[in-house]
């Protein structure tokens, strides 16, 4: 549809008019483009964190609820049959989300100053890329900052006791740590070489952010349902 337009619009320059009215009707295109991009940035990541950043945002859903990282599961294995062991296992993968739950308010305004800064150029790049080509675009400008907002809140909430005095943070690092020990500096078996279970929370409450702006792009593009303006429902529907 754009194509055609355009055409249509350089028909018009050759056959009755100068050409600076084609640019003039091509500029207030890409207004549009860019208005309609930052409008389904905003809808896409004002949903993301609000159902994130609800009790239980992470951790019922399934394609986003973190676990303990995946480098540590033969302790797992031996140490879920011990029911007080098998217990704080449970403690800690509820904290770790909870914790995930609590930063996810911190990328609101991180978000916010992404979309604004949007260009023209860049407009036209995610409007014509693949299905989460905004996303991808966001995750470029922001992933570092909000790496650094979330660490210290999620730190924080993996301090708190859970259980006998004890914190998701502490029991993972003594655990992670005696059995480093136990394996002779690597000689008997593989280390593991992080013991920090807020960076892995970190890192995976970002990617299940990104995963649920990803989706709402591609509902913004797919179904004209969730264009919720008339500024959205213009430029994507343009796309077809």
């Amino acid at each position: 549809m754009k194509k055609i337009l355009l055409g249509i619009a350089v028909l018009g320059c050759i056959a009755t008019t100068s050409c600076d009215e084609l640019i003039n009707l091509d500029e207030l295109n890409s207004e549009k483009i860019i208005l309609g991009l930052k409008d389904a940035l905003v809808h896409g990541t004002d949903t993301a964190v609000a159902n994130l950043s609800a009790p239980d945002g992470f951790f019922q859903d399934q394609a986003v609820k973190i676990l303990l990282p995946d480098e540590a599961q033969p302790i797992y294995a031996k140490l879920n049959s011990i029911p007080l062991i098998s217990n704080l296992l449970d403690e800690t993968i509820l904290a770790i989300n909870r914790s995930a739950e609590d930063a996810a308010t911190e990328a609101k305004p991180i978000f916010v100053d992404a979309i604004r800064d949007i260009t023209i150029e860049d407009g036209l790049t995610i409007l014509n890329g693949a299905d989460t080509a905004a996303t991808s675009y966001l995750k470029g400008k922001t992933y570092s900052r909000l790496f650094d907002a979330f660490r210290p809140k999620i730190e924080t909430s993996l301090s708190k006791e859970i259980v006998f005095g004890i914190s998701a943070e502490s029991s993972y690092a003594n655990l992670i740590n005696t059995y480093n020990s136990a394996s002779l500096n690597g000689f008997l078996y593989d280390e593991i070489q992080s013991n920090s279970l807020s960076e892995h929370t970190t890192n995976r409450a970002l990617k299940g952010i990104f995963k649920k702006v990803g989706d709402e792009e591609k509902l913004i593009r797919e179904d004209p349902a969730h264009r919720v303006t008339d500024i959205l429902e213009e430029v994507f529907d343009s796309e077809n």
